[in-house]
């Protein structure tokens, strides 16, 4: 049983002094995802917009792909299958 489809995904980035912030939408035709990054740069580091670029659009596709597999769980879950959860994985590094 073959299966082909095309979703589309749009990544918006805003930055405003120091702030850099990414909303990712995923279109999949029948129903649409969002999800939200943003990174903030220490008033002492040197301004590097694409530094905050990379890190505001990963943290959002994160936040998409977690809410993507949240809403797979939901469907197993009203089929009445069991969906073994895990927790995330402890993220280090720059702060949110």
């Amino acid at each position: 049983m073959p299966h082909t489809a095309e979703w589309k995904v749009r990544l918006y980035l805003f930055e405003d002094e120091g702030t850099t912030k990414a909303r990712v939408v995923l279109d999949t035709g029948s129903t649409s995802l969002t999800g939200h990054g943003v990174a903030h740069r220490n008033p002492a580091d040197t301004d590097v917009p694409e530094i905050g670029d990379e890190l505001a659009a990963g943290r959002a596709l994160h936040d998409l792909g977690q809410r993507l597999v949240d809403a797979a769980a939901r469907d197993i879950d009203g089929m009445g299958a069991s969906v073994t959860r895990r927790e995330p994985p402890q993220v280090t590094g720059w702060p949110v």
